[in-house]
């Protein structure tokens, strides 16, 4: 509870890494190379290298996994530099830039970043802050500019003058000097306060109040009573597949969706009986039970029932108002057929469901499976009731939401991200398998579709599929806005 004040003096940290970069460096270092770019150059990689590591204060906006890029990292690469640029000298003294955004990029820093989209941002920050336009002086370079401030690379040769040149930045940054919309501020401070309430709730007495107000037995038993008038009965498996008739792709999917739920409403269904015994003392309270009811009082989601449900950052309360819309939609799609727009948040295991849809339209077309991907575009519907008919082959998806940038719905495109406003619902998204040597895009953000604003772990779960997102900007800036699409709100 007490560590995270002190994680918020990070905000001002920025320009104290820098100089650290420089103070490390010996004052000579800057002379030992020949190269007239060597000192600027160097300045770009400290800069660099104080920025990777800034970014980690965002959370999943700025790395899907906080990686620890460390002063030996730098150092290689300075190293590489020197070597490089004293090579480039003896032939035409030309800056061997593709061979040192590789191997700063891809193997120094890249060698670190074992997710493709975290890659994807080091790239992008090498071909931003690496190439002849740095020294344009006609058009001249900044790192981050705006109407206060302006990160440039000072003409400098020598390390003291760097350092001057640093104690001169100022102490607090916006996200903005990273690529990342202010809102990244405030969505720090948010998860910061998320936390802290947690340690919080994790700190409170879990005694029985003595105060003449409910204990804490009977809050925990109404809750249990609650969530057990709430619980559907178990599906008919045997009946649905004969109701189904064919076995489609598809189909396949609904079953295997269905039999994975009848398991979670079995174990809820016991958990909460059998708490409900031993809040009346007719049977021992186990580990496991206790851990249920320190849950429900907490208005969190017991471990046992989030081992048999899909990813979720929800409280309690949220969490049965998903699993009954899970209910409905499961309803609705054995009685009325497939639905014309699918819920991708209430199945399981969603990118099943868009695999099914591949191979469904690969066997009604005779394509190759391993030659088909997923092209998708974003409609003008807002609301899965403005679809008034089905597809033919793929499907219209809702209740996605878009992280780090905003939907222009009249020009159908990304725009940036509107002020305090980190989250926003994307508008019906369709769709469609097709063979991938036709599909030509252009102008588009490849955007990756997560299950939950945690993103992607370190073992890669956390992905369903990628989206394309029109834009009438490079996709270089959305990189490093950390633009991408959730499953789930928090």
């Amino acid at each position: 509870l007490f560590t995270r004040p002190l994680r918020l003096k990070q905000w001002y940290q920025r320009r104290v890494r820098v100089r650290q970069t420089y103070v490390k460096i010996p004052s000579t270092a800057l002379q030992e190379c020949t190269h007239e770019a060597f000192p600027e150059l160097m300045f770009v990689l400290g800069f660099f290298h104080a920025v990777v590591q800034e970014r980690r204060k965002y959370g999943k906006i700025g790395w899907n996994i906080p990686y620890d890029f460390n002063e030996s990292d730098l150092r290689v690469c300075m190293e590489l530099m020197k070597t490089y640029l004293d090579k480039s000298m003896e032939i035409d003294g030309k800056i061997p830039w593709s061979s040192l955004k590789y191997l700063i990029g891809e193997v120094m820093y890249g060698g670190r970043a074992i997710d493709n989209y975290d890659r994807r941002i080091i790239n992008t920050y090498m071909d931003e802050y690496m190439g002849d336009f740095i020294f344009d002086s006609f058009q001249p370079f900044f790192f981050y500019k705006d109407k206060e401030v302006a990160y440039n690379i000072p003409k400098e040769t020598h390390r003291d003058k760097f350092l001057e040149y640093i104690e001169e930045l100022p102490l607090a940054n916006t996200p903005c000097v990273f690529g990342l919309h202010s809102n990244a501020e405030i969505g720090y401070f948010t998860n910061a306060a998320k936390d802290m309430c947690s340690y919080m709730i994790e700190l409170q007495p879990q005694t029985s109040s003595s105060d003449g107000g409910i204990s804490r037995e009977q809050y925990i038993e109404k809750v249990a009573v609650d969530i057990e008038e709430k619980l559907p009965a178990l599906f008919e498996l045997d009946r649905i597949r004969k109701q189904l008739g064919e076995i489609t792709p598809t189909a396949v999917v609904l079953l295997q969706e269905l039999e994975r739920f009848n398991i979670l409403i079995s174990k809820m269904k016991i958990s909460v009986a059998t708490l409900q015994r031993a809040l009346a003392g007719e049977v021992g309270m186990s580990a496991e039970l206790d851990e249920i009811a320190k849950a429900l009082f907490n208005g969190q989601i017991p471990a046992s029932w989030r081992r048999l449900a899909p990813d979720t950052l929800k409280s309690l309360g949220n969490w049965i108002a998903h699993f009954t819309h899970r209910f409905e939609q499961y309803s609705g799609w054995i009685e009325k057929g497939e639905p014309a727009v699918m819920w991708l948040s209430g199945l399981h295991i969603p990118e099943s469901y868009l695999t099914a849809l591949v191979q469904a339209t690969c066997r009604k077309n005779g394509w190759p499976l391993d030659k088909s991907t997923l092209y998708t575009t974003v409609t003008t519907h807002t609301k899965a009731e403005d679809v008034r008919e089905k597809l033919h082959s793929g499907c219209y998806v809702e209740g996605l939401y878009l992280e780090g940038a905003s939907w222009d719905v009249q020009s159908a495109c990304l725009r940036k991200s509107k002020p305090k406003v980190l989250v926003e619902e994307l508008p019906v998204l369709k769709i469609i398998p097709i063979e991938a040597h036709r599909l030509k895009l252009q102008n588009t953000f490849k955007t990756p579709v997560y299950t939950t604003s945690e993103r992607r772990n370190a073992m890669g779960v956390g992905l369903v599929f990628e989206a394309d997102l029109s834009t009438t900007d490079h996709s270089s800036h959305w990189v490093l806005q950390g633009v991408a699409l959730m499953l789930n709100a928090d």
